[in-house]
């Protein structure tokens, strides 16, 4: 599925942290790695340190490959280095070059780094990392540069939240694809959202008679039918990954949908989340769209999104 993979580069460490995880992905999947590196107008690009920068992030990266254990036999490592931008006038945001050259040269995956909470680097990083999440066709893996980077890159385990929506599956389809050549488990997390009774709070005094509305939560007893319905739904997808041979683990818990799915992060120790994100309209009982923002600006591993076409 994820044939080939575009890594954009602007030259800083930043940017590069996105390297190992494209690398890990590329030895396992077989597939083509694209080093991109967007120029400004006033840069020259055959610049001596330029050019000897960006040759060796590509034979650095095709190294890396070959060193995996997990290269299919008989697989030839490719790597390329595209450089693209324009030699004269505005320079549009490296954003938009990223997802035109996505979009023209068939990139299946784009691997990039996005800021820390203390800033970005030379292009506003986090921002093109951002503008492309939210633009791109492609699915997307957003790098953490804010979280320390492991001696060892791996993607073994995987978390999967679903809201029950047709769209939070659209995710699943790459996951079914990607899990037995990463040889990873699948950790299935279903949210159900407190739920709450809705009474309307009268006041003899007013005009109307109606004043205000107030909230009360189910009971634990209320909440029993919901959690069974959630719990089913999810032993399902988890079935059905497992008759694929995919090793599966499920879990269903109570709250807010994106800070469950940052907790669970830690408390399941995955290496990656992965998750799909809205369309324009936006979907789904969750919002889910806001729940993968606060996931992409909350959370600290890796997130793999998937946008719905």
């Amino acid at each position: 599925m994820y044939k080939r993979i575009v890594v954009p580069l602007d030259g800083s460490e930043l940017a590069e942290r996105a390297l190992p995880y494209a690398e890990e992905l590329a030895g396992k999947l077989g597939s083509e790695v694209i080093i991109l590196n967007v120029r400004r107008p006033s840069e020259d690009p055959d610049h001596p340190e330029h050019r000897a920068y960006l040759s060796k992030m590509v034979a650095t990266t095709e190294q890396d490959i070959k060193k995996s254990p997990s290269l299919p036999p008989g697989e030839k490592v490719k790597v390329d280095l595209a450089i693209i931008g324009v030699s004269s006038g505005l320079l549009t945001h490296p954003a938009e070059e990223i997802l035109d050259y996505a979009e023209t040269n068939n990139v299946s995956l784009i691997v990039m780094a996005t800021h820390g909470r203390t800033g970005v680097k030379r292009w506003a990083l986090g921002s093109t990392a951002e503008k492309v999440a939210r633009v791109s066709k492609c699915p997307i893996l957003l790098v953490r540069a804010h979280t320390d980077l492991p001696q060892s890159v791996r993607l073994d385990k995987i978390l999967v939240p679903l809201d029950g929506s047709i769209n939070s599956e659209i995710v699943l389809p790459h996951i079914e694809n990607i899990a037995p050549q990463l040889r990873a488990r699948i950790y299935l997390l279903k949210i159900v959202e407190p739920t709450y009774h809705i009474y309307p709070i009268y006041d003899e005094a007013a005009y109307y008679g109606g004043t205000g509305m107030v909230e009360m939560p189910y009971t634990e007893e209320e909440m029993k039918p919901i959690k069974a319905a959630a719990e089913e739904y999810i032993e399902s997808v988890s079935r059905k990954l497992t008759a694929e041979g995919i090793k599966t683990s499920h879990k269903v818990k109570v709250g807010s949908a994106a800070e469950e799915i940052i907790k669970a992060e830690e408390e399941m120790g995955v290496d990656m989340v992965a998750m799909s994100t809205h369309g324009h309209s936006g979907f789904g009982r969750w919002d889910h769209g806001s729940v993968a923002d606060r996931v992409l600006y909350g959370g600290n591993k890796p997130l793999l999104l998937v946008r719905p076409q």
